[in-house]
This record gives structure tokens, C-alpha cells and sequence, in this order.
């Protein structure tokens, strides 16, 4: 999947184009026990099992990603969840920010199988990873849902409770620094307030609050009827 981003960067800005050829969700990527189980907790109490081991690498389709703000969904039962997106161009790490939109019904049979039937939104802006990594641990991660009419803060967590990218492109790896080319990943979600349910808009950001910039995008989701 062929993606852009607009790179701003203390180097200089400009437009990246890449091709995504394998995408990665990294789930359950707290970085400490508290973290984790409770978003174990918050899915199990919705019908999802716990995971076998943690954290669990799902493989999505590429052709799922889309930079696009609107996506179709089959039923009322999805729903999105702000995670940071890395992938690597020319050598060189950079993040964006994403949603793994999920069919929550699915899940409770298949995690994998939840993850793969939704499109995943990608935002059109990107930071060079070395640019935040120094302070990757203070930046936020959010996301706001329409709900009865009104914006909704629906996530807010530091990246601080996650496992860092590198760590996580490690796990995946065997070991390696940056992922392989053309490789993009996921890399897991802070808790949902109040719980997860479904919205008919998410708008997520990355911000970072020593440099005070923010990573935006939003989505609308189309509910398509189900059918038998």
C-alpha cells in the first residue's frame, strides 16, 4: 500500500512517500503488568479472551491501511483505537499516528480475525523518530469520539506506559534495530474511558508537549447494513 506523509522535522520538511508491504499490529503492548491487564480486562469484559502471551504480533492485510477520512464498516459493533504507526524509509525510523479499527463483535471469536475485516486509518503527517526519541516516554497519545452529539475525550495515556518501538521492533525481529523495508507496525493503545463502544467518528493525535506539536487525523465510519 502506497502511503504519503507530510515530514515535519527539524531538518527540514517535506513530503515521504513509502510502500507498505506487510502490516503489523502489536497487541498488548503495556509496558508494565498494571497496564496490560487492564486493558485485558477492559476487552474481556466485552467477550474477548485473554491472550496467550503478551505482546502478540497480529498480521493485517497492507491493503487495509488508507489515509482516507472516511472508512465503511459491516454492522455497529466497531470501533477505533489510537496507537502509534512506524515504519522505516531509506534506513531512517519515522512515526505517524493510526487507529486499529476493530469489529468489536468478531473479536470475541478471533482476535485476528477482528483486526483484518476493518481498515486501518493512517494519518498524513510524520515526525523522524530521532527527533522525539530522546523524550519519547512524555508524548500522548488521544483520541475523541462523537457521542450523543458532543466530542468525547475517549483515550489519553502517556507512551510511557507502552513498550517503546524499538523494543518492540526487537520482539519482532529477533533482535534487529529498525524494521525491515516496507514493513509498517502498530504499536499498541492506551485504555478506553468509560469503556470501549462504537462511534460513529474518531479523531485520534499524537502530541508532543516539550515541542508542542501534535500528529492529527479523524475518520467517519459508514455503517453497512448486515445482511444473511
Amino acid at each position: 500500500m502506497k502511503l504519503s506523509f507530510q515530514v515535519e522535522s527539524f531538518s527540514g520538511s517535506g513530503i515521504l512517500d513509502v510502500d507498505i508491504t506487510s502490516l503489523v499490529v502489536a497487541g498488548w503492548a503495556g509496558r508494565n503488568r498494571h497496564a496490560i491487564e487492564h486493558h485485558i480486562e477492559e476487552l474481556f469484559a466485552i467477550g474477548v479472551p485473554r491472550p496467550s502471551s503478551v505482546p502478540l504480533y497480529y498480521r493485517v492485510a497492507e491493503n487495509q491501511l488508507t489515509q482516507a477520512g472516511r472508512i465503511q464498516a459491516v454492522g455497529e459493533q466497531s470501533s477505533g483505537e489510537v496507537e502509534t504507526f512506524v515504519f522505516q524509509r531509506n534506513g531512517e525510523l519515522y512515526v505517524s499516528v493510526a487507529s486499529d479499527h476493530t469489529d468489536r463483535r468478531l473479536e470475541t471469536y478471533s482476535v485476528a480475525l477482528s483486526k483484518q475485516v476493518c481498515a486501518k486509518p493512517v494519518g498524513v503527517s510524520a515526525w523522524r523518530f530521532a527527533d522525539v526519541a530522546e523524550h519519547w516516554d512524555e508524548l500522548v497519545l488521544r483520541s475523541f469520539i462523537q457521542e450523543g452529539g458532543e466530542r468525547v475525550l475517549y483515550q489519553e495515556g502517556s507512551l510511557g506506559t507502552l513498550r517503546s518501538p524499538l523494543d518492540l521492533i526487537a520482539g519482532l525481529t529477533g533482535g534487529a534495530e529498525t524494521l525491515p523495508p516496507g514493513v509498517g507496525m502498530m504499536c499498541g493503545t492506551v485504555g478506553a474511558k468509560s469503556g470501549i463502544r462504537a462511534a460513529p467518528s474518531f479523531a485520534m493525535e499524537l502530541f508532543d508537549p516539550r515541542r508542542r506539536r501534535t500528529l492529527y487525523h479523524s475518520y467517519h465510519v459508514d455503517v453497512l447494513p448486515e445482511v444473511a
